[in-house]
């Protein structure tokens, strides 16, 4: 508003002295030079707050990760500095001590930098100090070997059981591709190579057999947090993601390079980092359930919605 205000200063400040708006002839309704003033240092300052509000308000990607690096950086950018008029400074310490106060608890804390690492554009995690760094990547090295060992252990139950279990689990649906992924690997890891046939030698074998007889050595299978480790290197030594791309795209054409970490960020990614999203579907169902349309039944609601978020209508 204050920033329309400037913009649109020269007009305003005409109609103020116009006669038709004063009402008597000592009566200028106009503004001073330090108020004018004051708007251009307000709308300087609170620059940076403007961009994260617009940042968090878009539909697309206001994923969870993105609350720890915009949280550091909006504190960066309202740290009082000396050479501040006092009105910027007064303004950016009330702001500073207000951000100061949240995510302050460990859990909390814990989690925002747990979803940062896991999306590609933030997994450098320059916000954080290289001891912070080393122990975020370990909880996620450790949570990874963990998932691993749970579905280690869900291949070792006899098929009888294991169909039991799914009877009374729906959790299988959500890690569809993920799950075939890891086991195979797991598969792999744990079979090893497979037995050689008992049929009769081939032509190439009798005639090579003799020049090639290398003894077929058996892998032993790695440990969980041994694989959890390999992948989290790998994932490291990517390249990281361009701020303008999707992590959420990323994950669905990289999922089967990190099989572990996919199953993590589709944990914690999928947690949004505004109520914007959900609030604007409130505003969609009441555009589309109106007096003209109130017999509407509750699964066409859902359908129209459902629609209408997702629904790409390439431009002509």
């Amino acid at each position: 508003m204050v920033d329309r205000f400037l913009e649109q200063q020269p007009a305003i400040c005409a109609a103020l002295l116009s006669p038709q708006v004063r009402k008597g002839e000592h009566d200028f309704c106009t503004l001073s030079e330090g108020d004018v003033s004051g708007a251009e240092h307000l709308v300087k300052t609170l620059r940076p707050m403007k961009l994260a509000t617009t940042t968090m308000s878009e539909e697309s990607m206001p994923t969870l990760s993105i609350i720890a690096p915009l949280h550091t950086q909006l504190l960066a950018d309202f740290t009082p500095a000396p050479e501040d008029d006092p009105m910027t400074w007064e303004i950016k310490h009330v702001i500073w001590e207000d951000l100061r106060k949240r995510y302050t608890s460990t859990k909390e804390r814990h989690t925002l930098h747990t979803a940062s690492c896991l999306d590609p554009r933030f997994k450098a995690l320059p916000f954080l100090s290289e001891d912070e760094k080393v122990e975020t990547y370990s909880r996620v090295t450790t949570e990874a070997a963990s998932s691993l060992k749970v579905m280690r252990q869900e291949a070792e139950v006899p098929e009888g059981e294991g169909d039991d279990m799914a009877e009374g689990h729906d959790d299988g649906e959500e890690d569809d591709a993920v799950q075939k992924v890891c086991d195979e690997a797991l598969k792999l890891d744990e079979d090893g190579p497979s037995t050689p046939s008992t049929s009769r030698p081939s032509s190439l074998t009798a005639l090579l057999g003799q020049t090639f007889n290398v003894a077929v050595t058996t892998a032993e299978p790695k440990s969980a947090h041994t694989r959890a480790e390999e992948e989290v290197c790998m994932y490291l030594e990517a390249p990281s993601l361009p701020l303008t791309d999707d992590p959420l795209e990323w994950w669905s054409t990289n999922h089967h390079v990190y099989p572990l970490l996919a199953k993590l960020a589709k944990r914690y990614l999928c947690i949004p980092g505004t109520s914007v999203a959900a609030e604007r579907v409130f505003s969609t169902v009441g555009d589309i359930v109106s007096a003209q349309r109130s017999t509407l039944t509750p699964q066409h609601v859902d359908q129209r919605v459902f629609l209408h978020k997702n629904l790409v209508i390439p431009e002509l």
